[in-house]
């Protein structure tokens, strides 16, 4: 990615008005002319302006008092430049520069200056000069921060930067976040616009419907009683505009989930949102590897090579345990069934007996105290395992707790399957196949991290295509959707064998992340109703809940689909932040809790009436 001193980093927010090209510095003097308060910004106080007058405004970012001359380093949003006040010719603004304080806003203006050969800044693209103080301005007083803004190094934990964000803002990371993210959503929006898509709007005051997640409910004050939804995504609006005859939009879309949040995800967030008619899974895909490669191109992202890697959903968890696999590395996962159908050993046999699997992958040639082995043991089973074996290839054998139960016969071919080598730590466990997977799929990226085998400098993009339509939710005894209920299914769809059908579905995955996912829709009510049927939705159920749906696909819906991708992923992953957090203005903490605003609140008690609402405080034991 490009550094603080790219053009496009510091310029790619201005308006296009003020470009000479797409990513050059902008001529600003049309934009600041006859402002009182600056005619340049700081960060284009630059060596082609020498000799020139110049007056800038900013925040104080640092201050240097060298006896006769006081230096101050003032800042905006493109950059610092140095000011230099001289108790002969800076007048009162030398008194002034005494007083100033890191965080005072200030005007300034005087003559641009070449410094000495011997005080250049290479690190700064103003670095090459100064400019000589001839009057300045005090603005607004900064009290002092609550944590450093100027040479920040992490003393002030996430909940201190969080409840003073605009400060938090100021600090130059943040700031390239923020113009990264701006350049990212333009770089959709340029390429989207080319291809003809059209930027449509969509309700944020909705109906509540089933979409994988808890919808947040907002009451009506005019309907006592019925309550809005916040849209968990414009899906079902989308497909409308496709039944409408828009064929191509796109929106950056506003979205809210009441769930969990954890590093990548957030209460609230921010998604691009495509639909396309006239469409099968190859076209949705090679118009998005091109939005991909265009994006990154802008934003200073990896090159892209085209057409990206395509994996099955089968292929990904086969492999890798996952359908967001990291494909940076080895550690593929192995079934090791076949060779245990007959073993002696009860924890196995009696797994396999009951329709589980037995998989396992090798860790390479390692060394390990016991204690370290143990805390395997103890992080899978805070993954879900009942148990984790683990065991050292010696000889044709194991050294491992399990050697003794398993025969030399099936040891040997347990190796042979897991390509092991004579010191290599082979780990295993046996359970249902959905637990193996999620245990395995994650010990695969825990153990690469300990041993650093994933290279920082490669990029691996995917496809993860080819899904299974359902799933079987063991624990409600259901049939869930893996994407959403309006995902077409491959051929016909038998109602009678849901966990057979396929999906036109796909989802697109970096670095073991998933960026955004989508799919063909259903485009035929009697598909449709048939899919709501094997999912638990009856006729009943699905007029009232989807009855404009049902009833707009009998009115004539080309073949659609589409797919969405979470914006505040792809800039984190841009700019590797470690959280999503770091790349959003105002974002929430892990809890959903505002610490800037102190939302959620109690709200005043005439708010509620009006609603026609009541709550009930439940005192907690212990609270």
């Amino acid at each position: 990615m490009n550094g603080p001193e790219s053009d496009d980093v510091l310029y790619g927010h201005l308006p296009p008005s003020n470009r000479k090209t797409a990513g050059a510095p902008p001529d600003t003097s049309p934009a600041l002319r006859a402002n009182r308060y600056r005619d340049a910004w700081c960060g284009q106080v630059l060596g082609d302006r020498v000799d020139s007058e110049a007056r800038v405004a900013g925040w104080v970012h640092r201050r240097r008092d060298h006896g006769g001359l006081i230096f101050i380093d003032l800042r905006d949003r493109t950059g610092l430049v140095q000011l230099v006040f001289h108790p002969d010719s800076s007048g009162d603004a030398f008194e002034l520069a005494h007083g100033l304080r890191a965080e005072d806003v200030l005007t300034a203006a005087g003559t641009v200056v070449r410094r000495s050969a011997e005080t250049v800044n290479p690190e700064l693209p103003t670095g090459e000069v100064e400019l000589k103080v001839a009057g300045a301005e005090l603005l607004a007083g900064a009290e002092t921060p609550p944590f450093q803004i100027e040479g920040f190094s992490g003393e002030a934990g996430e909940d201190a930067r969080l409840r003073h964000r605009y400060l938090d803002l100021r600090r130059e990371p943040m700031r390239q976040a923020l113009v990264l993210r701006h350049r990212v959503t333009a770089a959709m929006r340029e390429f989207l616009d080319g291809e003809g898509f059209l930027d449509v709007e969509t309700p944020v005051l909705t109906r509540s419907t089933p979409e994988g997640a808890r919808d947040f409910l907002v009451p009506s004050r005019l309907q006592r009683g019925s309550f809005y939804a916040l849209p968990q995504s414009p899906q079902l609006f989308k497909q409308l505009l496709m039944v409408a005859g828009f064929e191509r939009y796109y929106q950056v879309a506003r979205c809210f989930r009441d769930e969990s949040t954890r590093a990548d995800r957030q209460a609230e967030f921010t998604q691009l949102d495509i639909e396309m008619s006239f469409v099968g899974v190859d076209d949705v895909i090679e118009v998005n590897e091109r939005l991909l490669a265009h994006v990154f191109e802008r934003a200073g992202g990896p090159a892209i090579e085209l057409p990206m890697q395509r994996l099955s959903y089968d292929e990904a968890m086969d492999r890798f345990g996952t359908d967001r696999p990291d494909l940076r590395f080895g550690l593929e996962l192995v079934d090791l069934g076949d060779a245990l159908r007959g073993t002696e050993f009860k924890v196995f046999r009696s797994v396999l007996e009951s329709g589980g699997a037995v998989r396992g992958l090798n860790a390479g040639r390692r060394e390990m105290p016991r204690s370290e082995l143990d805390g395997l043991i103890s992080r899978a089973q805070e993954l879900g395992a009942k148990g984790l074996v683990w065991a050292f290839r010696e000889g044709e054998g194991w050294r491992s707790p399990t050697a003794k139960f398993l025969s030399d016969e099936e040891l040997g071919d347990l190796n042979r399957r897991l390509g092991a080598e004579e010191g290599d730590l082979l780990l295993l466990v046996a359970d249902q196949r959905r637990v193996t997977d999620a245990i395995l799929g994650q010990l695969r990226v825990d153990l690469a991290e300990r041993f650093g085998l994933i290279p920082g400098d490669e990029h691996r993009l995917a496809w993860i295509v080819d899904w299974p339509l359902m799933e079987w939710n063991a624990d409600e005894r259901r049939w869930d959707s893996l994407h959403h209920p309006f995902t077409a299914p491959v051929g016909e769809f038998d109602p009678d064998n849901p966990g057979e059908a396929r999906a036109l579905a796909y989802d697109v995955v970096w670095n073991g992340q998933e960026l955004g996912g989508g799919s063909i829709r259903i485009n035929r009510a009697d598909v449709q109703q048939a899919v709501f049927g094997a999912l638990g939705i009856d006729a009943e159920q699905a007029e009232a809940r989807f009855g404009f749906l049902l009833e707009a696909l009998r009115y004539g819906a080309p073949p659609h689909g589409g797919i969405a991708y979470g914006i505040d992923r792809v800039v984190q992953r841009l700019c590797g932040a470690e959280t999503i957090r770091d790349v959003i203005a105002f974002p929430k903490t892990a809890s959903g809790f505002d610490l800037l605003t102190g939302a959620p609140a109690p709200v005043e008690e005439v708010q509620l009436k009006d609603l026609g609402i009541s709550v009930h405080q439940r005192r907690l034991a212990g609270h």
